[in-house]
């Protein structure tokens, strides 16, 4: 094996020194689209307790 060195690269950090603005529509979508699909699996599927969040295929 040959030793890599790793030179950063200015921006390609991701705690950068730019503030990155949130996503909050992004981040509201995500939360409800969570949420249905736990109701989902609770009501319709009868999954609780140590099932949830299994995914059988």
């Amino acid at each position: 094996m040959t030793p890599a060195t790793l030179h950063p690269s200015p921006g390609a950090t991701a705690l950068g020194a730019v503030p990155h603005p949130a996503h909050r529509l992004g981040n509201a979508l995500r939360a409800i689209k969570v949420f249905a699909e736990a109701a989902f699996g609770v009501l319709v599927l009868g999954e609780y307790g140590q099932e949830a969040g299994v995914r059988r295929r």
